[in-house]
């Protein structure tokens, strides 16, 4: 038997006494500390819990909803696992639709079974039977606590003891019979398949961009705040709705521009209550003569009446031109910015009717600019300054939106790195030559690691009231850049050609360059230097990015980089991407087995995936298999309870040499 004082010498325990007396009032005994050690040691040797990484859901609810309940397809391959022999594959749809939306699967149940008590004991059964299978690979304990309060003992029974054991059959029989009889089993079928769907996913990756385009971010969000272990990588899409909440009108005025584009006022006005009174008066006071035919919405199975879309077309342009303003006076204030180039109204001739670049004219859509006045183009009127005052206190007293900000900030960052996968939503600023970039960030160059670390700070300065004002008014100005600023790691290119698409005839104008990021992400070499640089380690290490919708089907491109150093999962969750990219999406799932990259096809709806047990239609894409099980003792938590096992040896060496003294325990 080899003895831990072989491996750790006395003169160790000296130099932590301290740090170990600490630890002695969490374990105050010999016996304390070994049995958290023999603990530890046994969940080193569990297979490593099933991650999951999804990026650009824009609002997309309904099919980002789905894709947590089915655990991107897994549920539903456990149950044919389990049942594939012996249930017909109707009835495996019709036990996973019940473990995806129990409650509303029951109302049709009661409504169409004959004999429901027989339907219950037959269902119970099968429930137990995939509980049991999603929760081995966990802990007695952690299993404990994600059990519902009112079922957690009789759950407790029926995972941990066996049909097979002829002693206990009627035991467990006699359980589920009693649920039934006491009327209990609609209660605990649901809390059942809800504990199913969340031991099924035991780690949530965001890769960015919940925001804008589908109608219900606030939605996601919500159900983010209550998930159980999770965190978000920011996109660009989410800086700028956190620059919106810190008060930024270009910002605000952004976030409502794609809004009104994409006919999304659900967000706007249901979850977060914008009031858009005051802009929608001056809209049709502004521009009622004004046909804006390049400001109509665009609608993506949406009802929107032609009165509504007519508003929605008049408020997008009325907003559009405050915000051309807005970034103006932010470009003036920012000179190390370096994008005087983004300020175009002075170089429209409004009495031609032509935009004048470089001593070319250019044919334009729309001329009509009320509100422009030709010798102070970037001045806003009085009424525009008003309503952008109005917006910015409604979005900035959204107790809603503050709760939304508040778990982006809580869980989110612009990178995170977690079990050898480098996680980031869009770019890292390359130089011509495929180096990191130095950018200027709040009187420093910055590049690499510290350039994210900078973005991070900045985000949170801007609404952090221990900063000088001057601090954040800087770092709510960035948050705009952050935007759309050209070395800005969420967007990275050299415009964000806005006023040229709405008003410019000519497409040459319209084009925007993409940084080098995104022509030596494919090269292997680049992708290793970047991850030595973020300390990434292990022999299977990745870049996970979104950002950029990955056109599988349509030109057939692969979301594998770079010899699989590089994934990019963003495969058109919105809807007005699907066109684009062929799918709707892709889930990364990193298991005990190895990475999956799952391909979505377009979700119908919720109503009938209830009522019909329509599933998202997935792909499974082989990344890569490990030769051996993904253990925990392999994982970053792993690295992490071997620290623990270490301190706690440290802490037995104490108690048995008589540094620290034995607690005897409260009677």
């Amino acid at each position: 038997m080899t003895n831990i004082s072989n491996f750790i010498a006395p003169a160790e325990i000296a130099e932590d006494l301290r740090y170990l007396k600490q630890l002695g009032k969490s374990f105050p005994s010999i016996a304390a500390a070994s049995t958290e050690i023999i603990n530890l040691e046994a969940i080193l040797n569990l297979p490593k819990g099933t991650e999951h990484f999804i990026s650009d859901l824009h609002g997309e609810y309904e099919a980002f909803l789905h894709v947590l309940k089915n655990a991107s397809g897994n549920i539903k391959r456990k149950v044919n696992d389990i049942f594939g022999t012996t249930m017909r594959e109707a009835e495996q749809k019709e036990l996973c639709t019940l473990i995806y939306y129990p409650q509303e699967k029951l109302e049709i149940v009661k409504d169409t079974e004959s004999d429901l008590n027989d339907w219950y004991m037959i269902t119970l059964h099968k429930l137990v039977r995939v509980c049991q299978n999603v929760s081995s690979k966990y802990t007695r304990s952690k299993v404990r606590k994600a059990l519902p309060e009112d079922f957690s003992y009789i759950i407790q029974e029926l995972l941990h003891e066996s049909n097979a054991e002829p002693n206990k059959q009627e035991y467990l029989n006699r359980i589920i019979t009693t649920i039934i009889e006491t009327g209990r089993a609609d209660d605990f079928i649901i809390e059942l398949c809800q504990l199913i769907q969340r031991l099924s996913i035991d780690q949530l990756h965001i890769v960015g961009d919940i925001y804008d385009r589908g109608p219900g971010a606030h939605i996601i969000m919500e159900a983010l705040r209550h998930y159980h272990h999770y965190d978000i990588q920011w996109g660009n899409h989410d800086i700028n709705w956190i620059g919106a909440a810190a008060g930024n009108q270009a910002c605000i005025a952004n976030v409502l521009r794609i809004s009104f584009r994409y006919g999304n006022m659900q967000t706007l006005e249901d979850g977060y209550g914008i009031n858009l009174l005051p802009l929608a008066t001056f809209a049709m006071e502004t521009y009622g003569d004004d046909p804006c035919e390049r400001f109509k919405p665009v609608i993506n199975n949406q009802r929107i009446d032609e009165k509504t879309q007519r508003l929605l077309a008049l408020m997008h342009k009325a907003i559009l031109v405050m915000q051309l303003k807005i970034e103006a006076q932010i470009i003036d204030r920012h000179p190390e910015y370096d994008m005087a180039d983004r300020k175009l109204l002075h170089l429209i001739d409004f009495k031609t009717g032509k935009f004048c670049l470089n001593g070319q004219e250019y044919e334009m859509f729309d001329t009509h600019f009320p509100t422009v006045n030709p010798e102070h183009p970037y001045e806003l009127t009085p009424a525009e300054a008003d309503i952008l005052n109005k917006l910015c206190h409604s979005f900035k007293s959204s107790d809603k939106l503050k709760k939304h900000i508040n778990c982006l900030f809580a869980h989110g960052s612009m990178y995170t790195v977690c079990n050898g996968n480098l996680l980031f939503h869009a770019s890292l600023p390359l130089t011509a030559d495929g180096q990191l970039k130095e950018v200027y960030v709040n009187g420093k160059m910055v590049k690499g690691k510290a350039l994210m670390d900078a973005v991070d700070y900045q985000a949170r300065a801007a609404f952090n009231h221990e900063e000088s004002a001057e601090n954040r008014m800087y770092a709510k100005d960035f948050l705009w850049y952050l935007w759309c600023g050209k070395d800005s790691p969420l967007f990275d290119k050299d415009k964000m050609a806005t006023f040229e698409s709405y008003f410019i005839k000519d497409e040459s104008l319209k084009k925007e360059q993409k940084g080098y990021y995104y022509t030596y992400r494919n090269e292997e070499k680049v992708c290793d230097m970047i991850l030595d640089e973020f300390n990434v380690i292990g022999p299977h290490r990745h870049i996970v990015n979104g950002h950029v919708p990955v056109r599988a089907v349509t030109k057939g491109e692969s979301p594998m980089k770079a010899n699989g150093k590089m994934i990019v999962i963003d495969g058109g969750f919105a809807k007005a991407y699907h066109e684009k990219t062929g799918i709707a999406g892709y889930t990364l799932v990193f298991h005990s087995r190895g990475l999956q990259l799952v391909q979505h096809e377009p979700f119908t709806s919720t109503k009938e995936a209830i009522e019909r047990g329509t599933d998202i239609v997935s792909t499974d894409l082989l990344v890569e298999l490990s030769s051996h099980r993904v253990l925990v003792q392999d994982t970053d938590l792993g690295r992490e309870l071997r620290l623990q096992i270490q301190d706690l040896k440290k802490l037995l060496i104490a108690y048995r040499n008589g540094f620290i003294k034995e607690r005897e325990k409260k009677a």
